[in-house]
């Protein structure tokens, strides 16, 4: 549960840092003058948007609510994209493309999850079925709901 909750209160700090982490690893990591063109055009906002739309989608299910911790599934998504975001500030030229497909397809699933995850709960859990009487019975009244309370023999 620690764990859990830990990254419920990493998610939004997440949008900021991660997206000033790619900046910092171009300098570190000298990758020249296009690098740069592309983390500020389109790596920055991306991540940023990213995670806000994955901080949103997560933090709006009724059970992270709740309880102040995601899911498991969240927590294996948004680590294996956060580590893999980090790879690619790196800017490794051996791994920087199989890297960024990786982040990318990897958010992608999270989305899915967490949009799966929503509707999910957002969803009946109860499914209500309408009485229907046979034929020639008398139909009772659909307004009037009859609570029989059953008392406990052992008490």
């Amino acid at each position: 549960m620690p764990l859990r909750r830990g990254f419920f209160f990493w998610l939004l700090p997440s949008a900021v840092i991660l997206p000033l982490w790619l900046l910092i690893g171009w300098i570190v990591s000298d990758a020249g003058g296009w690098a740069l063109a592309w983390v500020i055009i389109i790596a920055i906002p991306s991540v940023f948007v990213g995670q806000l739309v994955l901080t949103l989608l997560i933090r709006s299910r009724g059970t992270v609510r709740h309880a102040r911790a995601l899911s498991w599934w969240d927590v294996a998504g948004i680590a294996a994209w956060h580590v893999l975001t980090i790879l690619v500030g790196l800017f490794s030229q051996a791994w920087f493309w199989p890297l960024l497909i990786g982040a990318t397809v990897v958010f992608f699933a999270v989305l899915w999850s967490s949009l799966r995850q929503l509707f999910q709960e957002a969803g009946p859990s109860v499914i209500l079925r309408r009485y229907t009487a046979p034929a020639g019975a008398v139909q009772p009244d659909p307004s009037v709901v009859v609570l029989e309370e059953r008392r406990d023999p052992s008490r």
